[in-house]
């Protein structure tokens, strides 16, 4: 029982789960939920602290990937530059900038100042981080969707970066707002 409550993990995160109970995992000193149906990956970058795979809806090619972002207090940028880089890494079919069509909020999640980025558009960035190899040529992204957030603590900002195609971004949106909503500083 208590081995089924309570798996210390290596590295930078642990997880702990008990029958019925959606995971938790720490990174740090932060503390988050991983929603239930979320695959938990193996970050394939040392930038990377979490990966998680979102199954795709049903007539979608391909997963989301949602990606939780730590380079250390002071790094990884402000969040103006962060939010500008993921619009500019969504074009939009009319050639008008994303900036004109994201949805950018500033919420408190337990104390700690958080901003979010929604956008749809075609996807240019991260192309290896969706399954392409280099030399290899991706999928149509051209209707896809990113949600961000930043999270703001006080030992540096994190970063989170959610892109798949629209309707399967879509289908995980209550997931991915309770997921922002459970981390916690501690």
């Amino acid at each position: 029982m208590v081995l089924a409550l309570v798996c210390g993990a290596c590295g930078k995160n642990s997880v702990a789960t008990a029958p019925g109970n959606k995971a938790s995992q720490a990174t740090g000193e932060l503390r988050y939920k991983v929603p239930e149906g979320w695959q938990v990956e193996r970050p394939n970058s040392n930038m990377r602290v979490a990966q998680y795979k979102l199954p795709k809806a049903d007539g979608d090619s391909a997963d989301a990937e949602l990606v939780l972002y730590y380079f250390g207090q002071g790094q990884g940028g402000s969040a103006q530059a962060n939010i500008d880089r993921w619009l500019n890494q969504m074009q939009q079919p009319d050639g008008s900038p994303s900036k004109e069509k994201a949805q950018i909020e500033k919420l408190t999640v337990n104390s700690m100042p958080v901003t979010t980025v929604d956008v749809l558009g075609k996807y240019n960035g991260g192309m290896a981080s969706q399954g392409a190899t280099p030399s290899a040529t991706p999928a149509d992204m051209s209707n896809y969707r990113l949600r961000a957030a930043i999270i703001e603590t006080p030992k540096g900002s994190y970063f989170v970066k959610l892109t798949g195609p629209q309707k399967t971004v879509s289908r995980w949106d209550q997931a991915f707002t309770d997921y922002i909503k459970s981390f916690e500083f501690k």
